[in-house]
């Protein structure tokens, strides 16, 4: 006889389309009014019922998918004063059928739930749960699609919630650490970003030491260079639910996580991740690795820069000095600063450069080239020029940072424009190589110098700049005057001193 409300089982358990239903919310519901009665705690063992099913079948077994809440009335228990044991073939199947918990309905069939089924239950490890009369069946799975709808709905909140974390944490000015420490906080667990070698390079969240390891071996399986490497891996390791992804590009990144929980909308929390990783750490297209390769080996077998060039991308290049705003004086990763030279559309990043700021260059599309901030960076821009003026644009982007610093604002630009135009090059340098002996081998007098011109003689705004104190700013200044004879109060000495300054640093 089939059973009239079953359908027939797929080869295996299907995933639920929702999160499912802890099965002490149901005994919880004083308008249920159900009890358990034997078996293990429903919240101790944390029972949860993905669906409900009606059965009065002696064997139920051939219609349960796993996870059900299984109602019955016992219409098929024919003699419910049965010995013990009579029922444990019954409830054997449904534990092997994976059944979250039998329900028993008392009245209008039974009037009490048999004893033997219940130390059946109790042996076999079966929650038991007494349906009063005045509770229908029907009810039951009401109040079960309810609490499975509020939980789907919970559960979408979080996983929005969680991606739009990720995204607002990509946009920082140190993205990779950000996107991992939001990762490790949506999924309450551990998150780990591996190098190509397997080498962690930044993680983020706690998890059992246990664990690491594991996770280390699993992100293996997804880094192989073989094309059959799948894309994704789970696994556990004492308890801890363990995952690996593969990060696009083809570099060989991998994020890994582990949590005690598993929630069904992890998985998309951490594809929002891996896509959001796999742009932050991939190979920029504006120019070639083999490209940029090839110069870097021409540079150190003695070609010129302009020769060199074209390999890069671009005949005239514009320097940019940028530093990680609030960072107490600590230095941006290399991932920071990758991330900002590609928001810059460069791939010619030095993450190392002097006094803590980042080096870049940027191919001059235009003359008139506009650059936008960067959200957490102050950045100092160099005129456009060609390959042998690098050295000077050079010194114009961290003149134009240290401006930016000084004037707390996120973009200062140089112009090569004025009075300073119309002098032929040479006899300019000329000009400041005898006007400025007198501080030859002073560099911090003519750095101090300079930043105080650039602030028009304001005492505070260059000790910001330099991070000195304004006493030393004044002493210097005095020292200045002092060494080149000339009144630094006079306009005329000062814009002939800047003229100067701008050809010597």
């Amino acid at each position: 006889m089939a059973d009239p409300s079953a359908h027939a089982a797929p080869s295996g358990p299907a995933a639920p389309p929702t999160p499912p239903v802890p099965l002490a919310a149901l005994l919880a519901r004083d308008d249920l009014g159900l009890r358990q009665i034997a078996g293990p705690d429903a919240r101790a063992a944390a029972t949860a019922v993905q669906w409900v099913h009606t059965s009065e079948m002696t064997d139920p077994y051939p219609y349960l998918l796993g996870g059900e809440l299984l109602l019955t009335a016992g219409v098929h228990i024919t003699d419910p004063a049965a010995p013990d044991g009579s029922f444990d073939g019954y409830v054997s199947r449904i534990v092997a059928a994976g059944g979250a918990a039998l329900g028993f309905g008392v009245a209008p069939v039974h009037d009490t739930v048999p004893h033997a089924l219940a130390e059946a239950c109790e042996r076999l490890g079966l929650p038991l749960v007494e349906v009063p009369p005045r509770t229908t069946f029907s009810g039951v799975a009401r109040a079960v699609w309810s609490l499975m709808a509020e939980a789907g709905h919970a559960e979408l909140r979080r996983v929005t919630q969680a991606q739009q974390g990720l995204a607002t944490a990509a946009a920082r000015p140190d993205p990779v650490p950000a996107v991992l420490r939001r990762l490790a906080a949506g999924l309450g667990g551990l998150a780990v970003l591996y190098g190509p070698d397997g080498v962690e390079l930044q993680a983020a969240g706690q998890a059992p030491e246990a664990a690491h390891e594991a996770l280390r071996e699993l992100t293996g399986v997804v880094r192989r260079g073989a094309p059959a490497a799948p894309a994704s891996a789970a696994d556990t390791a004492g308890g801890v639910h363990l995952a690996a992804y593969a990060l696009g590009g083809g570099r060989g990144f991998a994020l890994g996580t582990a949590t005690e929980r598993r929630e069904p909308g992890d998985h998309t929390i951490a594809g929002a991740a891996v896509v959001l990783l796999s742009l932050l750490t991939g190979e920029h297209q504006g120019a070639s690795e083999a490209s940029r390769s090839a110069a870097l080996v021409r540079l150190l077998l003695g070609e010129t820069a302009g020769e060199v060039a074209p390999l890069l991308g671009g005949e005239h290049w514009h320097v940019v000095h940028a530093r990680v705003t609030h960072a107490g004086g600590a230095r941006p990763t290399s991932l920071a600063a990758s991330a900002l030279a590609a928001a810059l559309g460069t791939a010619l990043v030095d993450p190392g450069g002097p006094d803590g700021a980042v080096r870049l260059l940027v191919p001059a599309v235009s003359a008139d080239r506009e650059f936008a901030p960067a959200d957490g960076w102050v950045l100092g821009v160099s005129a456009a020029a060609p390959p042998g003026g690098l050295d000077a644009a050079d010194a114009q982007a961290a003149r134009a940072l240290r401006r930016a610093e000084a004037t707390r604002r996120p973009l200062v630009r140089h112009h090569a424009n004025g009075v300073a135009a119309l002098v032929a090059p040479a006899e300019a340098d000329a000009h400041a190589r005898v006007l400025l002996a007198p501080l030859a081998g002073h560099e911090a007098l003519l750095v101090t110098l300079r930043t105080w011109l650039s602030l028009h003689g304001n005492w505070d705004r260059t000790a910001v700049a330099l991070a000195v104190h304004r006493n030393t700013v004044r002493q210097r200044i005095s020292r200045c005057a002092l060494l080149l004879e000339a009144d630094l109060d006079d306009p005329d000495v000062r814009m002939e001193l800047w003229f100067a300054l701008n050809r010597a640093l």
